[in-house]
């Protein structure tokens, strides 16, 4: 498409786009007669800020009298945030929603050591581009478009799914006697290491665009494919994070959240994106202090955006850290 946009023009681009979003539609549309649908039981935000305000309405209630207000059954979560069973004193308030309420925190924390993994998917989409649009793109008498980059993370993060599911299986067949092995497979597990893959991942990027930069010095300019590390790493880190949360979150919320908590995945990044902006204004600011600012200039050869990824390598290694903590206490 973006080929087509540049050799033909953005009209064919627009037309294009008009017709295969209408096939798509239509496609869409002739499922309705078979599509199964539910009624909504409900907001669950509306349930939490009712189990919320009622525990602070009653904060000064004993938790035996709160506890025994209503029979409140043997839950996984009885032990955390007994807090909240001071909700229990609300005549509108079951027991049910309070261990939805409690479920339901205690899955913030790991959705919260996600956001960071974000911040360095943000940088394939802005800084990655910006690095091959002045980086050799030929490839034989071909150029790539600078905006096709980003096919790259999603085409291996598209054909490391397969791998990863084919693993699953052969090890299963094999391991039947041997669980351990399989706890590798665990979500919690597969978040952990994405993290630690898009630690390397900025790693990784922090060398090449100094390599790069170095070269550049000399009027030699690298081949884009340089970027294939961090594109690598980055898609891997992306398939097992987002694939762990989406597992994660689907199996360990009720029935009634399962929608909402599936969506912190991509609140998470959301969230991402929007802190990567806030980290390059921060970072602008305070190099800005103590000389010249990193990113502040358009042109990549006159800037440090090395030093950045090298800061983005750092507070993702403190978020592995930080997730490990939380992991090991759920």
């Amino acid at each position: 498409m973006i080929w087509i946009q540049e050799n033909l023009g953005w009209n064919w681009g627009f037309k294009i786009s008009v017709v295969t979003l209408s096939v798509a539609l239509c496609i869409f549309s002739m499922g309705f007669p078979v599509y199964r649908y539910k009624r909504p039981g409900g907001s669950p935000l509306i349930r939490i800020f009712k189990v919320l305000a009622s525990a602070i309405a009653n904060r000064k209630a004993s938790l035996p009298e709160a506890e025994n207000t209503q029979i409140y059954g043997e839950k996984r979560n009885h032990d955390k945030f007994r807090f909240l069973n001071k909700a229990l004193m609300g005549e509108s308030v079951a027991s049910t929603e309070v261990e939805e309420t409690k479920t339901f925190i205690g899955l913030l924390p790991i959705f919260a050591s996600t956001i960071m993994m974000n911040c360095c998917l943000a940088q394939l989409m802005t800084f990655s581009v910006q690095q091959g649009n002045i980086m050799n793109r030929s490839l034989n008498s071909f150029k790539i478009p600078t905006q096709s980059l980003s096919v790259f993370p999603l085409s291996i993060m598209l054909t490391s799914i397969p791998i990863y599911e084919y693993f699953v299986r052969m090890f299963r067949s094999k391991n039947n006697h041997h669980p351990g092995i399989l706890n590798v497979f665990q979500p919690l597990r597969r978040i952990g290491l994405g993290l630690a893959l898009a630690s390397g991942s900025m790693a990784a990027a922090a060398v090449v665009e100094a390599k790069r930069r170095e070269a550049a010095n000399d009027d030699v300019v690298l081949s884009v494919f340089w970027l294939g590390w961090q594109y690598l790493l980055l898609g891997v880190s992306d398939m097992l994070t987002l694939g762990g949360m989406l597992e994660f979150f689907y199996s360990e919320a009720p029935d009634t959240m399962r929608s909402m908590s599936t969506a912190l995945s991509w609140c998470s990044t959301a969230m991402g994106y929007f802190i990567s902006s806030v980290l390059v204004t921060i970072s602008n600011s305070v190099s800005g202090h103590f000389g010249k600012e990193w990113l502040g200039r358009s042109d990549l050869n006159h800037t440090r955006l090395d030093l950045f990824y090298m800061l983005l390598c750092i507070l993702n290694f403190i978020n592995l850290l930080n997730y490990i903590f939380w992991a090991r206490r759920y």
